[in-house]
């Protein structure tokens, strides 16, 4: 029987009280929802940019859902998930791992293997042009499934789309409001060992502006 292991509103500070920041980030909380922007300017780079993890460690088989609303672009916003340290077991938050900032090599070619779900790109011009959601795999960041954005551009007004992760064994589903957008087969060889698992975070871009709400984990 599937089971809820993490339901969390997402709805005031006190709900992410034990996550983990990496990188800076203004965090405000409003009509039910978290806001999240980075601190510092684009020009920085990837500097600006930033990841909250969730410090839950979840197991391999589970459904991820949450609600999105992207307020404004340019920017990306990204889950991990099933993030564990590369090199044996332990927490992803060991202080003998290689500190994270936010900035992207970190998390590709760092102490990490994950998934990275980016599921809304508007950072570069091609990006903005020709919108997909992208699956990649780390250790080394290979792009492994690719499927077309149904999200309109950022907007004060945007609607909540519903987004869902569905990991079971060797295969990792999409969804944005029930539509699907992508399926993934590991072969546990291709592109590294099989991924278990691990810790879930969200990534975001400067200077992108983006809320959330109702992160809902369900194990499987």
């Amino acid at each position: 029987m599937p089971k809820i292991i993490c339901n969390n509103p997402l709805s005031c500070e006190d709900d992410i009280k034990d996550f983990v920041l990496e990188g800076e980030v203004d965090i405000s909380f409003s009509g039910g929802a978290m806001r999240l922007a980075s601190k510092r300017p684009s020009s920085e780079g990837q500097k600006a940019n930033f990841v909250l993890w969730c410090p839950k460690v979840f197991p391999a088989d589970i459904m991820i859902e949450w609600e999105f609303r992207p307020i404004r672009e340019p920017g990306l916003a990204m889950l991990f998930f099933a993030a564990k340290p590369k090199n044996g077991p332990g927490s992803i938050f060991d202080g003998a791992l290689l500190r994270r900032t936010g900035e992207y090599e970190q998390y590709h070619s760092g102490d990490l293997n994950t998934y990275h779900l980016s599921y809304f790109r508007r950072k570069e011009p091609s990006e903005r042009g020709f919108h997909t959601c992208n699956l990649r795999k780390s250790y080394g960041g290979f792009l492994v499934s690719q499927g077309a954005d149904p999200i309109p551009d950022a907007s004060e007004n945007a609607d909540w789309y519903n987004m869902r992760v569905v990991k079971r064994g060797s295969k990792v589903s999409f969804y944005i409001n029930d539509l699907q957008i992508f399926d993934f087969y590991d072969d546990g060889m291709t592109f590294g060992d099989l991924l278990t698992g691990g810790n879930i975070g969200f990534r975001q871009l400067s200077p992108m502006v983006a809320e959330y709400r109702n992160l809902k984990v369900t194990w499987i």
